[in-house]
């Protein structure tokens, strides 16, 4: 019987979006969108972080309501996926160890993290940042205001041209909806349905 040959499928590129997504809102969805379909990424994994070295961890809505608003968000779409995988490391999260994690579990997968223009301009500050773009890449998303030239070239470094600005925020919803404001278009029905229900971010 002949045997069947075994056959060499390219790595599939996968980007990882951080972010404590307190909530998550129409903003990351849409600059998610915009970088799995121009950058030719795969796939975009949302990983849910449960403590930002760089954030109060009281600032944070608990854990598994955030995890479940963005897998409401993002359930109808199997471009996206979520990943609690910070949930399990330990605290606070760094990303270069979360990358060595996920990799180390998905071998065939080539990972690439999605960062907002701001957070590049203090980048040299993350933990072995130079092994997170040698060995894995960055894809920068630009913010109002972001001056491409004052970004240090680098090949696995690139600037999605193009991408929506998006000055929408989770900051600004929570302040919003404590003030009794109706901010339902900016969040993902379920999402809005899920936090109108539970009455989160009212106090």
């Amino acid at each position: 019987m002949k045997q069947p040959q075994n056959k060499s499928f390219p790595a599939k590129e996968i980007g990882l979006y951080f972010g404590s997504f307190n909530p998550v809102h129409i903003g990351h969805l849409v600059i998610a969108n915009y970088i799995v379909e121009f950058t030719g990424l795969d796939e975009l994994w949302f990983v849910v972080s449960p403590q930002n070295p760089h954030k109060q961890k009281a600032n944070l809505l608990n854990d598994y309501d955030r995890l479940e608003m963005v897998q409401l968000a993002v359930e109808s779409d199997n471009r996206f996926k979520v990943s609690d995988i910070e949930f399990f490391l330990p605290k606070p999260s760094y990303t270069v160890d979360t990358l060595a994690h996920l990799k180390d579990r998905n071998p065939q997968k080539e990972f690439k993290i999605l960062m907002g223009s701001d957070n590049l301009e203090s980048f040299h500050k993350w933990k072995n940042y130079e092994a997170i773009v040698e060995n894995y890449g960055v894809i920068v998303y630009p913010r109002p205001g972001f001056d491409e030239s004052k970004v240090r070239k680098h090949g696995n470094i690139v600037i999605a041209e193009g991408a929506p600005l998006m000055e929408i925020s989770s900051s600004f919803i929570r302040k919003a909806i404590k003030k009794g404001k109706d901010v339902r278009h900016f969040l993902p029905p379920k999402v809005w349905e899920y936090i109108d229900k539970k009455g989160l971010y009212e106090q």
